[in-house]
């Protein structure tokens, strides 16, 4: 039996011997974009102009106001960031392949980084989603606690490790796609390199990569949303336990931007993930809007929710006085 094994083993090595390997991919782009390439163009880079602005802002306010030094802000600082880099691993080549045949011409090398980056920077999210849902908790539920359980050093640790656990799992889903040979035919049914489209132009079976992608982001995202569901249900116990109804909202307040940002990264994945045999076309809509969008909404999102951030936006952008911030409980 190990003879046999051992000659079909040889067999397919010959045949993969037998054929040119792929050195680069064709990223066939969004559907319904090709009729109005032009329109396209400037409305993604509208998206993209807006987002990396918002982003940049935020980035600005949580840096210089002293105000908003504090572990929720910090966090926060952290998300735009990555919102920033999210949005540059794809928009920037949706433009170009939008604007010339050759834009849309991505290397092997190159395909592997975006894919990589991408997945590196979409976990450490869902990481620091969770993270946040945990500050959150300490802040609301353990507020005598709160300055020392979330101390500067716990809390740049905390954000440290969501970046080098995102790093080792976009890790081992790039090693695992990559590995397989791809020999033809070198057209990407999408806009950028992810898993489930580059899987399809592998020249042998993807079922056990397949299974391991959906098993390990299955786990990962799930666990993650189950942190946050369990951390938010002591939320609202202690929210409840408020005696005064401007409490209780005050409290609710410094939520509901956190629960919807979650609810808009968690959404589009699930449709995208859980069939990895759908055509582009289908899963095209969740991706733009979870790539492009997403990234783009998130500070307006924690702008219009969060008075401290508008009121220090107004501040930055006025050239304001900035006083230290009082000693005051956390927020």
């Amino acid at each position: 039996s190990n003879s046999i094994v051992m000659i079909r083993q040889g067999a397919v090595e010959t045949e993969w011997s037998n054929q040119t390997l792929v050195t680069h991919f064709v990223l066939e782009g969004l559907a319904n974009t090709s009729k109005h390439p032009i329109f396209f163009f400037f409305l993604f880079l509208l998206i993209y102009t807006i987002t990396m602005v918002g982003n940049i802002f935020i980035l600005l306010t949580v840096s210089l106001d002293p105000h908003l030094h504090s572990p929720m802000y910090h966090f926060l600082g952290h998300l735009s960031f990555l919102d920033a880099c999210l949005s540059t691993v794809t928009v920037p080549k949706v433009l170009a392949g939008l604007l010339t045949a050759e834009g849309k011409v991505i290397s092997f090398g190159g395909c592997a980084i975006q894919l990589y980056s991408f997945h590196f920077l979409a976990s450490t999210e869902c990481f620091l989603y969770t993270v946040m849902a945990y500050d959150r908790y300490l802040a609301i539920s353990q507020p005598l606690r709160y300055p020392v359980v979330m101390s500067q050093q716990v809390c740049a640790g905390l954000a440290g490790a969501t970046w080098a656990t995102g790093a080792i799992h976009s890790a081992i889903h790039t090693s695992l796609t990559f590995r397989l040979p791809y020999c033809g035919p070198s057209h990407i049914a999408y806009f950028f390199c992810d898993i489930p489209p580059v899987l399809k132009l592998a020249c042998t079976d993807t079922a056990l990569n397949e299974l391991v992608m959906l098993a390990n982001i299955g786990i990962v995202a799930t666990g993650c949303l189950l942190l946050i569901i369990i951390s938010y249900v002591f939320i609202v116990a202690s929210v409840l336990r408020i005696r005064t109804a401007d409490g209780r909202r005050r409290a609710f307040s410094t939520c509901t931007a956190h629960l919807t940002v979650v609810f808009l990264y968690y959404m589009p994945p699930i449709c995208i993930y859980i069939q990895p045999h759908s055509s582009g076309a289908m899963i095209g809509a969740p991706a733009v809007f979870y790539t492009i969008v997403t990234p783009m909404l998130n500070p307006f999102i924690y702008t219009l929710r969060n008075k401290e951030v508008k009121q220090a936006l107004r501040r930055l952008l006025c050239y304001g006085p900035r006083e230290s911030p009082a000693a005051s409980p956390p927020p």
